[in-house]
């Protein structure tokens, strides 16, 4: 069939499925033929969102921001669940570029401009971006606190020809950047024939057929038929390429990227051999089972099957880590095999294949976390804590967690260790992935080697009451910071805790006599200067742009910062304020921002009467607080200009004019009941321009280069 017509029908489901949803009122003044084209790209991006996580069409509308300052990120979607289930919660960002003759191309500015998005998005810098990430912040900041998020690029464009080489290859280097302490980020194309074939039907019920090769294959029949034998890595990972997500759609859930999802990777790639000894296999059902190719069945030969109807319902993560590990290595992958279980629903009765998919997905794994719980150190710890203290210390998963003053777990008794430990490296672990903390080394250099070298319960209690001091100051202090500030703040808890701990007098943390309240009493102080010094630090030891999430969870990084900080900290130098990223308004010393900013713009004459204003929210309780407020009245979010220094905005909600500060206390007053002082420069932004505060830097800037000119 000929290009046009793929793309007459793939126009018209976008259509259909997207049209009720998807929101075009930001642009009014379109042409038909304009609006139509901007509306498909919207649509593009959603079916992209729609495939990626198995979204509803509605959902997957929802999730586009596509507009002005999007800065490259068309959609956004983030999937928390995965963390519920012992994954990597999931942020999706799409890229889409519809073509009427299939030539949507990518080039070097795009990227450039969407990785620029990527980082102000880990920074938690949401104010770079327009009103329509609102939606999606909460969501994002608890994927990025988690500390180690999986983040996929999708580009989507119509196009039925591969990217240049070079764009690949950039694309490449900017990810191999981020990655380079982990495989956080990844970026894939999704071209005119995926989106066609997605648009062809519902995402989870996709019927797909397999053809698979099984080596030593055996037979059950009694009472339903199905094979097992094995599977070669190669296989299977050709299946993950030509069907992606469908092979899962009968699955509770689909691949996750855990640390399980890694070592997987990781003996595919090291010691392909002994995969199949190490891994529990991949289950699957099937409608139907037909045999491939001539000649009887023969138990422990070889056989090819056709598999009707197939779906993965048990080991997603397997299938997924094979086919990266193919993707990164196949000259070594492809030596990997994997024992496989095809079961046929042809003659069981209706609802067997849910039977089969809910019993082989609930069938708790032993992690390494429950091997340790049953070392005598941990039971000395629970006994001690029980005799000395009388507070509880849980070893086991599955039992009720004691109450914050009456103990904690045998995981947060970890994490503190690590956090306060002399070596900085644990606490970048920790952030990273708390699991390696199982792992033996890690695991005697925080619990000892023997019941003789292990901590007290005194010490371990004190630690952890230490590590959840500087997190309650940390969420208290964060509440005034936004961008790399609050990033800090919200990534760096165990590196402040290493910090602050180091600072203290411990040298009678084993002793009950010992006022361990009157060196909690120093956290909130010492957790200030910390944070000043913190995103100072690496603002001079890695740029200003770089990523506070990376900074915090990497042993190099968190070797260096660590060692700086402590330095800045016993020097007896002032502790930066972390002032250009707070959103109180100084009364004091130099003048206000707000004011100062607001007298350059108008003396510039930089901003024309009656230009619209947007009001965005700074801080996550601002974000929290004002959502709903500002969503029963779009009106309370916008504003228009005057050029008049002491009340330039005329604010929509009630025709009133209002200085910047005196906005947003009343917006925050009525919507929350704060009537905190606070630099409203930073909150009103003019579309594709940057804040007011941006737009008094430019003129300082201007003024500048000319003075030095």
């Amino acid at each position: 069939m000929s290009q046009s017509f793929y793309i007459r029908n793939l126009s018209k489901r976008l259509i259909e499925r997207f049209e009720p949803f998807i929101d075009m009122t930001d642009e009014p003044g379109l042409s038909e033929k304009k609006r139509k084209e901007k509306f498909l790209s919207r649509a593009v991006a959603a079916l992209a969102v729609k495939r990626e996580t198995g979204y509803a069409d509605r959902e997957a509308a929802l999730s586009v921001i596509d507009g002005r300052d999007d800065w490259g990120i068309d959609a956004i979607a983030v999937e928390l669940s995965a963390s519920a289930q012992g994954g990597r919660p999931h942020i999706t960002l799409a890229q889409a570029k519809w073509s009427e003759n299939a030539t949507a191309g990518f080039g070097q500015s795009e990227v450039d401009r969407l990785f620029r998005g990527l980082d102000y998005l880990m920074n938690l810098e949401f104010t770079r971006f327009n009103k329509r990430i609102e939606q999606h912040t909460e969501t994002l900041e608890k994927a990025l606190d988690s500390g180690s998020p999986k983040i996929t690029l999708l580009l989507a464009l119509v196009t039925d020809t591969e990217l240049h080489p070079d764009i690949r290859a950039l694309l490449d280097s900017e990810v191999k950047k981020r990655n380079w302490a982990e495989e956080m980020i990844e970026w894939r194309l999704i071209d005119l024939r995926g989106l066609y074939q997605e648009i062809l039907g519902d995402h989870a019920d996709r019927k797909i057929d397999l053809e698979a090769w099984v080596e030593g294959v055996g037979r059950e029949e009694i009472p339903f038929t199905a094979y097992y034998g094995t599977l070669s890595a190669a296989e299977v990972a050709e299946w993950y390429e030509t069907h992606d997500r469908h092979l899962f759609a009968r699955n509770i859930r689909d691949s996750l990227d855990t640390d399980v999802n890694d070592k997987i990777r990781a003996t595919l790639l090291h010691e392909p051999q002994n995969f199949w000894y190490f891994s529990n296999g991949i289950t699957l059902l099937c409608d139907r089972i037909r045999k491939k190719g001539k000649g009887a069945f023969s138990p422990g030969a070889g056989a090819g099957f056709v598999l009707e109807g197939a779906s993965v319902v048990n080991g997603a993560q397997t299938v997924s880590a094979m086919y990266r590990a193919m993707q990164r290595n196949s000259a070594t992958a492809q030596h990997g095999r994997v024992l496989v279980k095809i079961i046929s629903l042809e003659n069981c009765p209706e609802g067997f294949g849910d039977q089969v998919t809910l019993n082989t997905n609930t069938q708790n794994p032993i992690e390494e976390r429950d091997w340790k719980s049953r070392d005598p150190i941990q039971a000395g710890l629970r006994d001690d804590f029980a005799l000395s203290l009388g507070r509880t210390y849980v070893v086991k998963r599955g039992e009720t967690e004691p109450a914050p003053d009456s103990g904690c777990t045998m995981t947060e008794a970890a994490e503190a260790l690590a956090a306060t430990h002399r070596n900085p490296e644990l606490a970048a672990k920790a952030k990273r992935d708390i699991s390696l903390l199982w792992e033996k080394g890690n695991y005697q250099e925080i619990f000892g080697r023997t019941i003789n070298t292990a901590p007290s319960a005194q010490e371990v209690w004190r630690r952890v009451q230490l590590v959840r001091a500087v997190k309650a100051a940390l969420a208290e202090q964060s509440d005034n910071l936004f961008g790399r500030a609050a990033s800090a703040a919200s990534n760096g808890d165990l590196l402040i805790s290493h910090v602050v701990f180091q600072n203290l007098d411990t040298d009678g943390l084993d002793n009950e006599h010992t006022d361990w309240k009157a060196q909690l009493a120093k956290v909130p102080e010492l957790v200030e200067r910390t944070l000043g010094w913190l995103v100072t630090t690496i603002d001079t030891s890695y740029g200003p742009t770089s990523q506070m999430l990376t900074s915090m969870r990497t042993t190099e990084r968190v070797r260096l910062v660590s060692r700086r900080v402590l330095e800045s900290m016993r020097s007896g130098e002032t502790a930066p304020d972390n002032a250009d990223y707070r959103v109180e308004e100084r009364t004091q010393g130099r003048p206000a921002r707000s004011t100062s900013a607001v007298s350059l713009i108008v003396k510039a004459g930089r901003i024309p009467a009656d230009t619209s204003l947007e009001f965005r929210p700074v801080t996550r309780p601002d974000r929290l607080g004002l959502a709903a407020w500002l969503t029963e009245n779009p009106d309370r979010a916008r504003a228009t200009w005057q050029a008049n220094a002491s009340k330039p905005l005329r604010w929509a909600a009630d025709g009133q004019s209002y200085a910047p500060s005196t906005l947003v206390r009343k917006i925050r007053k009525e919507a929350m009941g704060n009537n905190q002082q606070v630099q409203g420069t930073l909150y009103w932004h003019i579309p594709g321009k940057g804040s007011l505060v941006d737009l008094a830097a430019e003129l300082r800037a201007e003024d500048e280069l000319n003075a030095g000119a």
